[in-house]
């Protein structure tokens, strides 16, 4: 049977936490404030949250911690507001992978909580992995979803070309911002998104956003429509998706090739569960296997109808019954 959301709830807090650099960090709260905590890590980077990812959980079970990564969502400064201030630089020169794993010990320590469970997906496993092997000892459990390893093959076959086989149509008009030389076979179209998305023309830099955003959201589910495609065109949302999605991915996610793979062991003891839709585009199941058997005692659950995103039914089905397996433990 596939299991539906819990119902919709309303934070019992809500705050904008110091962590540091001029950072303010969005932090909510909900569910049991007694239940047992667990974190929400958004996807993108550059994402952010909305209120449907508390209905992964269990209110009355679960302490659930929702954060906006730095420069998205309702965290200050915003990618948006730096582009018009001029500030971008400024502001994505303390938006890295450290910058974030210091950000969740911050928000744990302000929150009091000793260990939480930790759930992520997309660049949220990403981060959640990251975090998990730097601190596996505040980790009760990880939950995952379309595993992204931020390896150079997995830029290139997202970014580089490979999904061009599988989408023509829209990569296309990803494709349409860059100029010729940048288009063709082999041309690193993540370093021309770069140069397009710090353009001194914010016209220019809004355009390119919109367009990357648009590649994502209208690759991200087995089926897509309009109404799941919605908000790619928001330049205020699209601005901070892109610029630091793309600024993460020129520096190869601030970690080494591989890394997340070659420190496994400081994490392997911790239980998991890994979802991974079979048709995922975005993150390639390839991921998933390759994590998993790095990690065998995590319990990898490829769903057969499922592309990338985590409100897809089989997906969403797969993660609520991970979440409510680890309430009690």
């Amino acid at each position: 049977m596939t299991r539906e959301f819990y119902p919709a709830i309303d934070p019992y807090s809500d705050e904008l936490v110091d962590v540091g650099d001029g950072q303010l960090v969005h932090v909510e709260c909900s569910g049991n404030p007694e239940g047992k905590p667990a974190v929400f890590v958004h996807g993108g980077p550059g994402g952010g949250t909305s209120p449907e990812v508390r209905r992964f959980f269990d209110p009355e079970a679960y302490r659930i911690v929702v954060f906006d990564q730095r420069g998205c969502g309702k965290s200050i400064p915003h990618l948006a507001d730096a582009v018009v201030a001029g500030t971008v630089d400024d502001v994505l020169a303390c938006n890295t992978t450290a910058h974030l794993i210091a950000d969740m010990e911050r928000i744990r320590e302000h929150l009091g909580i000793d260990r939480w469970l930790v759930f992520g997906g997309s660049w949220g496993s990403t981060l959640s992995l990251a975090y998990a092997q730097a601190h596996p000892e505040r980790v009760t459990e990880l939950v995952l979803r379309g595993i992204f390893l931020l390896r150079r093959s997995e830029i290139d076959w997202y970014y580089n070309d490979g999904t061009s086989h599988i989408y023509p149509d829209e990569w296309e008009n990803y494709l349409a911002p860059l100029a010729p030389a940048d288009r063709t076979v082999g041309a690193d179209k993540v370093a021309a998104y770069h140069r397009l998305l710090h353009s001194p023309d914010p016209d220019v830099a809004t355009a390119a956003a919109i367009a990357w955003t648009t590649w994502e959201k209208s690759t991200s589910y087995l089926v897509n429509t309009p109404q799941k495609s919605a908000g790619a065109d928001d330049p205020r949302f699209a601005l901070a998706f892109a610029l630091i999605e793309n600024h993460y991915f020129v520096h190869h996610g601030f970690l080494d090739e591989g890394q997340l793979l070659r420190d496994i062991g400081r994490m392997a003891h911790i239980p998991g569960v890994i979802v991974q839709g079979r048709y995922d585009v975005v993150c390639p199941a390839r991921s998933a296997w390759d994590l998993h058997r790095a990690w065998p005692d995590a319990d990898l659950q490829i769903v057969p109808d499922a592309g990338h995103a985590s409100f897809e039914p089989g997906i969403r089905s797969r993660l609520i019954e991970a979440t409510d397996r680890f309430r009690t433990t």
